[in-house]
This record gives structure tokens, sequence and C-alpha cells, in this order.
């Protein structure tokens, strides 16, 4: 078994209760779409949510080759909003809180030289980043909501 730096699975721990988050609101926004009629988006949302599932998995993996127990200690309460850009928003600040925890976790793993964890945080951290620049662009082409004819409400 490996010898892992307990911060190094604090990171990975974390990290796998961030993805499940992201997982259950890009879900959960999915149907939301669904319910509004935006069927593009909710096409969307569900792709994100096996991006993200694949993360959470690729997080399971590493955490037992590691020998560690994989578990999501704290998933974060699902955000909602009114229309399809107070969503995106939202997942705006979700997307920062990865890329920011990978960060972290990157600067850690390269303070202690523990260069096959570095290198694993680094993959995620530029796929998260990404996908942060994804949603800023899917964002800009909506129409601001002040301009939104008839706002849709949660449901929920």
């Amino acid at each position: 078994m490996v010898s892992v730096h307990p911060r190094v699975s604090g990171y990975l721990g974390r990290a796998l209760s961030l993805e499940l988050s992201a997982v259950q609101q890009y879900m959960t926004q999915a149907c939301l779409a669904d319910q509004w009629g935006e069927a593009e988006a909710a096409g969307r949302f569900r792709h994100e949510t096996v991006e993200e599932l694949q993360h959470a998995e690729r997080l399971v993996q590493r955490m037992l080759q590691l020998g560690l127990a994989p578990g999501a200690s704290q998933l974060k309460p699902i955000s909602h909003a009114p229309d399809l850009e107070g969503l995106l928003r939202l997942d705006a600040v979700l997307e920062v809180d990865l890329i920011e925890h990978y960060a972290e976790a990157v600067r850690f793993c390269e303070a202690i030289a523990d260069t096959d964890n570095r290198d694993f945080f680094a993959a995620l951290w530029q796929e998260e980043s990404n996908h942060g620049q994804e949603l800023q662009e899917w964002l800009a082409t909506l129409p601001s909501a002040a301009a939104l004819a008839k706002p849709h409400h949660a449901t929920f």
C-alpha cells in the first residue's frame, strides 16, 4: 500500500464531495430545464452530469489505488434559480470552487514533491478550467435576465 499524506487524502475526499455535488446539481437542472421546455439546455446539463460523474469515478479509482476508502463527506445543497441564466451563474460558482480546490491540491502536492498526485489533480484542474470557460461562453450567448420576456420559475 502506498503511503499517502493525510492532506492529499483530504483533497481527494473533498474533491469527491464537490464532484458529486456537481452531479446532483446538473442532474436537477436537467430536469428543471425539461420542465421549462428548454430541451437543448436539458441535454447540455445531462452532458455536464456525465462529465462530473466521470470525474467522481476517477477520484474513487485514485482513492482505491492509494488504499483509501472513498467517501464524500459533505455534499453541497442544490442551488436553484428562476431561469437558465441564473442556473448558469450558480454553476459558474460551483466550477470556481472545483477549480480553486484542484489548484490548491496541485500546489500542496508540488510542495511535498508528490508528482503522481500533482499530475492527477492537475489533469482535473485543467478539465474543470475548460469546463468553467465553456459555462462562461454559454452564459454569454443568453439574453440578459432583464431582457427575458417571461422568466421561468423553479418548481422545487
